[in-house]
């Protein structure tokens, strides 16, 4: 039997959970009445993940997080991003904060802490580069003008 090389064997291995390719939905509260103030919300694989990460948290404006080359946008450079902060008349100094990164044509989000669908942990998502940046500019272009 001849040898496979081990490009080879990786290229033919199984894919494992932590290759799965999740999918990004951005909406927004459109602040009094519904709520104290405009907010963001995250749906990763349709799971609300500021919620499920911590109930006392409220996405952050979508001014702030959607506008062209903010926060949620990928560079080669890992960075912290200030997705949500705690409730309250002002917003508190408690964040919820996610990694973001770029590798290659795939979106990381690491360094969560929610339960998935099936209650295990969630500790990192990857999005597909055309989907993630296509999710922000509609959520972004969705937007009221500002009065």
């Amino acid at each position: 039997m001849p040898r496979r090389s081990p490009r080879r064997l990786r290229a033919g291995a199984p894919a494992g959970p932590g290759d799965a390719v999740s999918t990004l939905l951005i909406g927004t509260c459109p602040g009094p009445p519904a709520c104290t103030a405009v907010h963001t919300y995250l749906f990763v694989d349709g799971l609300d993940v500021i919620t499920r990460s911590d109930r006392r948290m409220a996405g952050l404006a979508p001014g702030r997080l959607l506008r062209p080359g903010g926060p949620l946008h990928p560079t080669d450079a890992p960075r912290t991003v200030a997705v949500a902060a705690e409730v309250g008349p002002d917003p508190g100094p408690d964040r919820l904060t996610v990694r973001v990164r770029l590798r290659g044509e795939t979106v990381v989000w690491s360094d969560l802490m929610y339960p998935g669908a099936d209650n295990m942990v969630v500790d990192e998502v990857r999005f597909r580069l055309d989907q993630y940046l296509g999710e922000i500019e509609r959520a972004r272009t969705a937007l009221p003008a500002p009065s």
